[in-house]
């Protein structure tokens, strides 16, 4: 009896051991080939994985942070984000890290603001604020506020914008630092902005939350009036839509658990 029962564990453990996952290691791009991984729906960053990753097993969610909870409970192996709203969804959960690659590092993207194509009017309005912004020191106090060295976000106050036009900016507020829920307002560097052009444009600013791959086709269609969103201009992206002069570059990186 004693016999069965030795054999009986050993033929457990055995199972067991053959049940067992393989621990992932990803420490560069190289990889990612073959792996389960997360991106946002409709950015950059999925186009990438679905271009350049072998074998890929692509998940796209609705948000970077849906992505990042499927990685914390095993379902996918890793992330490919943008940067800073990558660092903010590690700042938060101790159990994940960012890994960099020089791939990423050599193929920087720009931030800009997007219009209706044709729009030239608010288009200038936009360019106009932009370019005012980086030569009075706003644009510096914008990213020491959402972008501070020692991390302490300080949200700049409303600036109250007004005018018998409504002007409606198009965002996805799960983007932060540069679009993200406080309280229940939207907040961030992208809505900060918005509203100095909202201001240049002498207009009142209403801000619209939507799903990312949404925003395109509301600005097309005319239920906003400009997306600020964190949006990397790319050539397909100029097809369909107008971009500002760029205010912000970035690039991409892959959160992966600890």
């Amino acid at each position: 009896m004693k016999k069965i029962f030795f054999v009986a564990l050993a033929l457990l453990a055995f199972a067991f051991i053959g049940c067992k996952k393989e621990k992932v290691e990803i420490n560069s791009v190289a990889d990612l080939a073959g792996k389960k991984i997360g991106v946002q729906t409709g950015t950059t960053g999925e186009t990438w994985v679905s271009e350049n990753v072998e074998n890929v097993k692509l998940s796209s969610f609705k948000t970077g942070i849906d992505a990042a909870l499927d990685l914390k409970n095993g379902a996918i192996d890793a992330v490919v984000l943008d940067e800073l709203p990558a660092k903010e969804i590690v700042a938060r959960n101790s159990d994940l890290k960012i890994i960099r690659d020089q791939t990423f590092a050599d193929n920087k993207e720009e931030y800009a603001i997007a219009v209706k194509k044709g729009n030239t009017e608010l288009l200038e309005s936009i360019n106009k604020t932009i370019t005012d912004m980086k030569n009075n020191g706003d644009y510096e106090k914008l990213v020491s506020a959402f972008m501070p060295v020692d991390g302490n976000i300080k949200i700049p106050e409303n600036e109250g914008t007004s005018g018998d036009e409504i002007v409606k900016l198009g965002t996805n507020a799960a983007f932060p630092p540069f679009e993200y829920v406080d309280g229940k307002n939207v907040v961030g560097f992208d809505i900060t902005m918005g509203q100095k052009i909202a201001k240049t444009s002498g207009k009142k600013l209403e801000v619209v939350d939507m799903a990312f791959d949404s925003l395109i086709p509301a600005l097309q269609s005319g239920t906003i009036d400009f997306i600020a969103a964190g949006m990397s201009v790319t050539e397909e992206r100029k097809k369909n839509v107008d971009f500002s002069v760029p205010y912000f570059q970035s690039e991409q990186v892959i959160i992966v658990r600890k």
